[in-house]
């Protein structure tokens, strides 16, 4: 039997979307992180980009159990003395669900050069129409099990 390596040249990438209505935060962005990274393809293979294209709709909807919504702290450093800057998880969802969404599914990929080239296939907005229509994105669901 042979082993089969391949190239990272010709993938074909699919274009998957993720409804967040009413999903968890942390499992929603564990799926779609797991497609990024190309994980569900027979071939993945470690040191390569395999994944697949991700569009996340719905982002305003998504919802974090227990007392995180009041708890949960997102920080930024603007460069100067000073500068950091905090935001809590309602106000933060209010004003940009999407940045939250995307930190979270950006968390799980690989803290590398690989990892920013899968974080580039991500998309996330908000409310449920998307400008990807003309990829034919397929519907990626989670399965009640999982979600």
């Amino acid at each position: 039997m042979s082993t089969t390596i391949p190239s990272g040249k010709n993938i074909a990438r699919k274009w998957f979307v993720l409804d967040a209505s009413g999903q968890t935060l942390g499992r929603l962005a564990s799926h779609a992180a797991n497609v990024l990274a190309g994980k569900l393809n027979p071939l993945y293979t470690p040191y390569i980009d395999m994944g697949d294209h991700v569009i996340v709709i719905n982002a305003e909807k998504i919802h974090v159990t227990g007392m995180k919504a009041d708890q949960k702290m997102y920080r930024r450093y603007t460069g100067f003395p000073g500068g950091l800057r905090e935001e809590g998880f309602t106000k933060l969802l209010a004003r940009r669900p999407e940045v939250i969404v995307e930190q979270a599914i950006k968390g799980m990929l690989p803290k590398s050069k690989l990892g920013r080239q899968m974080a580039t296939k991500l998309k996330v907005y908000k409310g449920a129409d998307h400008p990807h229509h003309a990829q034919q994105p397929a519907a990626y669901t989670l399965s009640a099990k999982e979600s």
